[in-house]
């Protein structure tokens, strides 16, 4: 997800989309180690994701 898009997003809504990423990430981990995982990539662009939206929410939490 972009940026901007993340931008526009609630608190509460950043929460569950970081919520997301983390169950994805551990779903990753788990297929990764049982050599399930085809597309090592994704490992790489949900660790990314987690990281914009911790970031976001962080920026978002020193605004108010």
């Amino acid at each position: 997800m972009k940026t901007s898009e993340l931008r526009a997003k609630s608190p509460t809504e950043l929460k569950s989309e970081l919520d997301a990423l983390l169950k994805a990430q551990f779903s990753l981990r788990m297929q990764k180690a049982t050599q399930q995982l085809t597309n090592s990539s994704e490992i790489r662009k949900v660790r990314r994701g987690i990281a914009r939206v911790r970031t976001l929410m962080g920026e978002k939490a020193r605004e108010s």
